[in-house]
Formats: C-alpha cells, sequence, structure tokens
C-alpha cells in the first residue's frame, strides 16, 4: 500500500474515493506524524487507558484489507490480472501459427507498443484532471473514462470515436470470458455441452453487477494473479513432462492467413490497458500508474512466452488445429485445478472487463451518481443478458479473440490514444502546460514523442488492420460456415 495514503483526499460519504488531485502529486509533501495520530486517534474512546474498538473496528478492518484498494500496488495487481486470462490457453496455438521466433517476437513487440500506448493515455487523462480540477469540477462519484478525456480534451466527435470503440472492444472482450467459460469446463464434464457450460456461467456472471468500481477488485485481482500463475507453470511443467509426441512437426509460419491470425490473437492478448483510464481513476496516485504498467507487462511475459514456448516445443503443429491448451494435455488433477482456477479467473476479468461498459450504461440511463447503489446494480443487467446472447451466438474460441484483436484492439487502444496524442499537444500551449512533459530517455523530445506516434500507428494499421483484420474475418467466417451461429459444441472432439 503507498505509503503516502494517510495525505491523500480520499472520500467517505461516495462510492468512489476520489484520487488525489493531480497538481498536489507534482508537489513534494511533507506528512506531519503528529497531526496524522491526532486525526486518526480523534475518533477513539479510551476505557482504561486502552482504546475501545467500535462495533464496526472489523467491517473496517475488512475494507482496508481487501476492498477499498488505490495504491500502486493495486494497480499492478488489476493490470496484471486483466492483462492476461483465457488468451493464456490460446497462445500455443498462435505460435503454432506463427513458429516459436515470431511467437516470441510479436509478443515483446506488442508489450512494449502496448507500454507505450498507455503512457500516452496516462498523459492525457493527467491532463484532462488536471483542467476539471482547475475547473472545480467533483469526481467524488463519478468515474471518469477514456471517452470523457477524449472529449474534454478534444472535442464531441473524439469523444463519440472513444466512446464507440472503447465500450463495443470490452463488451466482446467480456463476450469471450464467458465463451472461454464454456470452452474451458468442458474438459473436466463433457456430459453436457459447451452452449449449456455457457447458459450456467452467464447466470453465475449476474453477480459481477454486484461490484462498484474499479477500487473494489483488490482481493479479485490478487486472486487472479495467482490463478493465472499457476495455470501458466502447469502448462509449461505439463507440457514439459509430456514430451515431445511422436513425430512432431514445427512447420511454424508457412501460411499467411494463419501467420497474422496469430499475430492477431497476441495483439488482442497485449490490449488489456483499455482500462486503463478506470484503474488510474481508482488510484490514490494516478501518476505512478505509467510506472505499474512495465512492471505488469514484465510479469506477464514471465508466464506467457514459457508456457506457449514449451507447449509448442512438445506438441508443435498438432496446436493448429486445437485453440484451448488444455485439450492436449492428458486429464489429471492438476489439470482440473488448473481449469478451475482459470475458471475462476475468467469470472474476475468478466467482471473488471464489462465494468467500463456498465458504468458507460449507468450514465446513459442517468443512475450514475446515484447513491442507491441497488438501483445502479439493476441497472446493470440488461449489458449482462446481451453480454450472454452474443457469446452463445458466436462461441468460436480462439478465432473470436483474433477479430476483435484485429480490428477493436488495434483501433481502440493503439492507434486512438496516439493520434489523439498527437492531436492535442500538436498546441503549444499544451505541450508548455503538459504535466506529463517528455522523459529523458527520449531527450525530452516531443518531436521524439510524435515520431514514435507515428510509427505505432503505421504499424498498428499495416500489421494489426490490414493483414489481422483480412486473415481474422476470413478465418471467422469459415467457422461460421462450418458450425453456424448459436453452435452446440464448438471443436468438441468425438466420442
Amino acid at each position: 500500500m503507498d505509503s503516502n495514503r494517510s495525505g491523500d483526499t480520499i472520500s467517505g460519504s461516495g462510492e468512489h474515493s476520489s484520487p488525489v488531485p493531480l497538481a498536489i502529486e507534482l508537489v513534494p509533501r511533507r506528512i506531519d506524524s503528529t497531526s496524522d495520530q491526532t486525526e486518526q486517534g480523534s475518533s477513539e474512546r479510551t476505557f482504561g487507558g486502552n482504546p475501545e474498538p467500535s462495533e464496526n473496528t472489523w467491517i473496517i478492518l475488512f475494507s482496508l484489507l481487501f476492498w477499498e484498494g488505490g495504491s500502486s500496488f493495486d494497480a499492478w495487481l488489476s493490470a496484471s490480472s486483466v492483462q492476461i486470462a483465457q488468451v493464456l490457453l490460446t497462445l500455443p496455438n498462435s505460435f503454432a501459427q506463427l513458429g516459436l521466433v515470431s511467437g516470441i517476437a510479436f509478443q515483446i513487440l506488442y508489450g512494449f507498443v502496448g507500454c507505450w500506448t498507455c503512457y500516452v493515455t496516462t498523459a492525457l487523462y493527467a491532463d484532462y484532471r488536471s483542467i476539471k480540477e482547475n475547473q472545480h469540477v467533483s469526481f467524488k462519484n463519478h468515474t471518469i473514462q477514456w471517452f470523457e478525456v477524449l472529449g474534454g480534451l478534444l472535442g464531441p466527435w473524439w469523444k463519440v470515436v472513444g466512446l464507440i470503440f472503447n465500450t463495443v472492444l470490452l463488451f466482446f472482450t467480456t463476450t469471450i470470458q464467458l465463451v472461454a467459460c464454456g470452452s474451458t469446463v468442458y474438459y473436466i464434464n463433457d456430459t453436457l455441452s459447451k452452449r449449456t457450460w455457457t447458459l450456467i456461467f452467464g447466470a453465475l456472471f449476474m453477480f459481477t453487477i454486484l461490484i462498484p468500481t474499479a477500487k473494489n477488485y483488490r482481493l479479485w485481482s490478487f486472486l487472479g494473479i495467482l490463478m493465472t500463475t499457476y495455470t501458466a507453470w502447469y502448462l509449461t511443467i505439463a507440457a514439459a513432462l509430456n514430451g515431445q509426441v511422436s513425430n512432431v512437426k514445427h512447420t511454424g509460419a508457412n501460411n499467411l492467413e494463419f501467420y497474422f491470425i496469430g499475430a492477431s490473437n497476441i495483439l488482442y492478448a497485449f490490449g488489456g490497458h483499455a482500462l486503463t483510464v478506470e484503474i488510474m481513476h481508482a488510484m490514490w496516485r494516478p501518476r505512478k500508474y505509467k510506472l505499474m504498467y512495465p512492471y505488469a507487462i514484465l510479469y506477464i511475459f514471465s508466464l506467457t512466452i514459457p508456457s506457449a514456448s514449451t507447449m509448442y516445443w512438445a506438441f508443435g503443429d498438432n496446436l493448429l488445429k486445437i485453440t484451448n491448451a488444455f485439450a492436449s494435455l492428458k486429464k489429471t488433477r492438476f489439470r482440473d485445478a488448473a481449469v478451475c482456477v482459470m475458471l475462476m479467473h475468467q469470472m474476475i476479468e468478466f467482471s473488471f472487463t464489462s465494468l467500463p461498459v456498465q458504468l458507460v450504461w449507468e450514465k446513459a440511463l442517468g443512475v450514475h451518481h446515484s447513491k442507491n447503489f441497488t438501483i445502479r446494480a439493476i441497472s446493470r443487467i440488461p449489458i449482462v443478458l446481451l453480454i450472454w446472447l452474443i457469446s452463445l451466438m458466436v462461441p468460436f474460441f480462439g478465432s473470436i479473440n483474433s477479430v476483435v484483436g484485429s480490428i477493436l484492439v488495434t483501433s481502440t487502444v493503439y492507434i486512438i490514444p496516439c493520434l489523439a496524442h498527437m492531436a492535442y499537444y500538436s498546441n503549444s500551449a499544451a505541450r508548455k502546460s503538459a504535466i506529463e512533459q517528455p522523459p529523458v530517455w527520449i531527450f525530452k523530445s516531443w518531436r521524439v514523442m510524435f515520431a514514435i506516434d507515428v510509427c505505432v500507428v503505421v504499424l498498428i494499421v499495416t500489421v494489426g488492420v490490414g493483414f489481422g483484420g483480412w486473415s481474422s474475418i476470413k478465418y471467422f467466417v469459415k467457422q461460421v460456415h462450418t458450425f453456424g451461429l448459436f453452435a452446440k459444441c464448438f471443436q468438441c472432439p468425438k466420442k
């Protein structure tokens, strides 16, 4: 937990604890320990010289430990937890499509490109929040979202673009979580079809509407990290112990369509910073997020590269027809445990990625600022129902990841942030007053920043949208023609 929390401005009355004003973050502050102790002790009553705990002590303690998260560590937990989940199970398939070298290279490339676009997003958020705070706007009961940052800095057309792309991306990302659950649980119990399992998990996921804001995921994000770590190392160890299958082949990149499908899936895997603004807004020190996200990416590398590489070494081209890594491994108690923890993590990620969509819906209905959370929770139900319907309609686990990656992730979390960054800071006054000035490692040069922005846009438009979109959509249409909509059991092994 951040050591400066005691000096932050934390709201106790609203459902959202407003982060410390960004202007205050710029000035080093000395916390008076005496006044801090006085403040903390003012609410305590003494009995016989010892503090007498109130009846709510345990509730408050639970809230502080597991519920009210806003530190930099909480941000790292959230960023790491939502960055990778069910995609971990599709990366071996992507390595079979790309080959080992290209698979690792694309992970590193998209990981660090993601760090850059996350950085420019945090810069735009910082300026937007600073401007609003100078206008005495209060965010005590309001969660800032990406489309509001774009609209506040660049105008209504940018707001519309941000609203459409970010909302649609997170809607389909959430849909993929539900599809993945139906696909994953089948490897424990195949007495029910994947479609039936999706129906069951859709009902269970309805409870995710009860988590108010991004700051309330401390416990869940911590569990999500443990679950992803276990699954990744299970895949690595199980594949190594299994050894190479007979007559294994590692053909690699010999099909242009498959090559860019694999690249698009990895692009999707490293598109978790669509939640950047919501996570930042939940922090006590939002500007520290630009440091926490690269740490999250480095940790994710330690999970994804060993697991996907070892699986590809063991099973080679056999993975081309298997989009879920669990299908390649023998049924053991360790695999069943990995399936169970992955299911729980997907529920957590479903909740986290659907939250921004639910907040948009709350704002559209005019209930976002209501102090009655029951009203807000009820208003979220139609969003979950719609996600449930779409997941039943297109249960093509793996191929849908690539389509979302090539069309929505590319635009939302790579292209739009870079274009917005160049558009806003093309104004000399905006550059002069910017809270996030160009860092030392790019010579404190705005020109270098804009050059990086241009390179990212050209790369993503060419490889991601162009080749990636063509190959992913083509393959997705093949899946629809083969299995049909509302498929009962996509890629189920024949009994």
